[in-house]
């Protein structure tokens, strides 16, 4: 059987050669298991199914899958599959990829003896090594899932962290535990709770993954100002699962693309990996386009795909097929909205802004709402 210690070390060099695990944060890696949080159940992905494996059919299949550099599935459907045989359809939680938790922790800028507060406990791993740096009473994770966060309760319990874990709705915060240092959170927000900046001290730090219905995949850093208002710049590109209460409405190419022959046709000069491909141009799309979800669907020939760019709540959508050398591509749409039109003009307008990188991109988060901006607060973006 694979030996965990083993792995462990493994891990933590690779992470350190990278650059990912610091100096500060190394001793709390290797005095904090990551097996020992993972639940004897996990999923993995085949195909489009979500297929569990269990700790006593494959232990050393499911120690390898702990200390990969790579996300672990811990919940499928929201704790009950809707297949048979415990097969899921969606990811609900998950251990995230430990170079993301390295990263994460370095951009919290936290130091010893400072008051923390956890958005989303999951397993508890992170929980744990907020809680070996910092030590327990300065950590307070909130769990929204009652069956998850008894259980991350529980291992961190056993494993001698007798941190305050609350069941509830992270984007409330917990107010009896503030006003703390630093806030992170391990779910992605579109709307960032306000209540974060109310409980976080002036000067202190909120570090979130913020997203738009287009682009999953940008993290922010605010800095909490006196007027109780955050000011925070992106800082990274990581993508989580989205608050339960922000999760909206997800595309599905089976319910939502109806009547492809009968659809409006047109054609475009303008190659979809020019628009979609590349993480600073995808982000402006998304700050530009809303309620728009995009789908790659992998065609039956090498190099073929389509692009669908999906508006679950009008309905409407657009398919562009790519094939290789090609071009000139087909457009097809339906709907009230021309979304393929919408993502070209947003790409047009980035690229009269001079193509801005994702951290020229800020974003204020005030008591009325939150509003975005590139470079300075005061060049305002209407999205």
């Amino acid at each position: 059987m694979a030996d965990p210690a083993e792995l462990s070390a493994r891990l933590i060099k690779a992470l350190s050669e990278s650059g990912d695990l610091t100096a500060e944060w190394r001793p709390a890696f290797e005095a904090v298991p990551r097996h020992r949080f993972i639940p004897d159940t996990v999923w993995t992905q085949q195909g489009k199914r979500l297929v569990p494996l269990d700790r006593v059919d494959d232990e050393s299949r499911w120690l390898e899958r702990c200390y990969a550099n790579d996300p672990v599935i811990t919940q499928v459907d929201d704790g009950v599959p809707g297949e048979p045989g415990r097969v899921g359809r969606q990811i609900t939680s998950s251990a995230s990829r430990p170079d993301v938790v390295a990263s994460m922790l370095a951009a919290l800028d936290v130091e010893p003896g400072m008051n923390v507060l956890e958005i989303g406990t999951g397993t508890g791993w992170n929980a744990a090594l907020l809680a070996e740096r910092l030590g327990n009473d300065n950590v307070t994770s909130v769990e929204v899932d009652p069956e998850i966060a008894d259980r991350a309760h529980g291992v961190l319990r056993e494993m001698g962290y007798e941190i305050t874990v609350v069941t509830g709705d992270g984007a409330l915060g917990h107010p009896e535990s503030a006003p703390f240092d630093r806030v992170i959170a391990t779910a992605a927000a579109t709307r960032v709770p306000q209540a974060w900046a109310a409980q976080t001290r002036p000067g202190g730090r909120v570090l979130v993954p913020w997203t738009t219905d287009f682009h999953n995949g940008a993290l922010v850093s605010f800095a909490v100002s006196e007027d109780g208002k955050m000011r925070g710049r992106i800082v990274g590109n990581v993508a989580f699962m989205l608050l339960r209460d922000q999760r909206g409405r997800g595309a599905s190419l089976a319910r939502d693309v109806r009547d492809i022959a009968g659809a409006r046709q047109s054609f475009t000069w303008t190659h979809p990996y020019t628009v979609l491909g590349e993480y600073d141009v995808s982000l402006a799309i998304g700050l530009r386009v809303p309620r728009c979800n995009l789908v790659v669907q992998d065609g039956d020939e090498d190099g073929v795909y389509t692009v669908w760019l999906v508006d679950p709540w009008s309905g409407s959508w657009a398919g562009l097929e790519h094939r290789p050398g090609a071009e000139k591509f087909e457009v097809r749409e339906a709907g009230d909205r021309n979304l393929w039109q919408e993502v070209e003009a947003a790409y047009r307008w980035w690229d009269g802004l001079d193509r801005p990188a994702a951290e020229r991109w800020g974003l204020t988060v005030t008591p009325d709402g939150q509003y975005i901006w590139l470079d300075t607060e005061d060049r305002r973006i209407d999205a």
